[in-house]
């Protein structure tokens, strides 16, 4: 091993471990997806280029078998070229309205022309959710820029506890230190106190609604489309996403700290200011003996 010691050897093993699960996970879902009759060139290309769990994840999410959605209803509805019609900018906000009362039936459940655009809405909200591009970026603003805030459970605000700290606080989501992050999962485990990811989500409304509008010409629409996709399908999605990795760090650095608080007692003089003296012995090699000096030095 050119002299790597059992950590460097534990680091190799568990990246090892990372990418061999990365492998299978990908040759699964380029399965799944091929099995569906969805696989293009391009998708495949994406699919052996990304280098993460996450972002393997986020390229399945469109294809990945789901329960019956707002969007599932839609499209039985016979709602998918109106939305295509909104989404490929072939349609104005005007033109849409006139368009969605070709789809109307009451056999279908499409009552009025608002039915019909609320249903392709819905179709084009998953479809921006689903988005592996438009998923990522959310996830970077809201990790740079979202804060965690930490409030007293509701009947327990007057209660004296050791997280009286975390009665009502806020901090930003990068800077937050780890035993804070403990502290508030535990209070959260105690009933004591309740925790989110707040986003900005002013910011991201706006830059999402931007992305989705951009060489298009239903802005309307399309602005709906864009806050739903978010305060719907994603804004939930994202924050369970971000309190497992803060999760995750904060278990990491803190047996990372109790490491090198371990270390130092291990190392410390084991007898107090006394001079110790060890023998091992050894019947092929001899006795060995060594001495440590009251300073705990050998």
């Amino acid at each position: 091993t050119s002299g790597l010691d059992e950590t460097e050897l534990r680091a190799i093993q568990e990246r090892s471990d990372y990418l061999r699960e990365l492998g299978e996970r990908r040759t699964a879902i380029r399965k799944s997806i091929d099995e569906q009759g969805k696989l293009t060139p391009e998708l495949a290309a994406r699919l052996e280029a990304v280098t993460t769990k996450q972002g393997l994840e986020d390229l399945y999410l469109p294809y990945k078998p789901k329960r019956r959605t707002r969007a599932t209803i839609a499209r039985e509805r016979g709602l998918e070229p109106l939305a295509d019609g909104l989404w490929e900018g072939t349609l104005t906000d005007d033109a849409a309205l006139a368009a969605a009362g070709e789809y109307l039936s009451e056999e279908r459940g499409v009552a009025t022309a608002d039915d019909a655009l609320a249903g392709a809405r819905d179709i084009l909200s998953e479809r921006v959710a689903e988005d592996a591009e438009h998923r990522g970026w959310v996830r970077d603003l809201t990790r740079r820029k979202g804060s965690v805030s930490a409030r007293a459970v509701t009947g327990r605000e007057k209660e004296v506890s050791k997280f009286q700290d975390y009665y009502d606080c806020s901090e930003p989501l990068g800077a937050i230190p780890s035993h804070r992050v403990l502290a508030i999962r535990r209070g959260e485990a105690e009933g004591l106190l309740a925790w989110t990811v707040a986003a900005p989500v002013e910011e991201i409304v706006g830059g999402l609604t931007q992305r989705v509008t951009a060489g298009r010409r239903a802005e309307q629409q399309l602005q709906l489309v864009a806050q739903d996709a978010y305060k719907r399908l994603l804004a939930f999605s994202i924050e369970v996403e971000l309190r497992l990795e803060l999760k995750t760090r904060a278990d990491e650095e803190a047996i990372a700290i109790f490491g090198r608080n371990l270390e130092q007692l291990l190392l410390a003089a084991p007898a107090g200011e006394r001079v110790v003296i060890g023998l091992d012995p050894g019947f092929r090699t001899g006795v060995k003996v060594a001495a440590v000096s009251r300073t705990g030095a050998v």
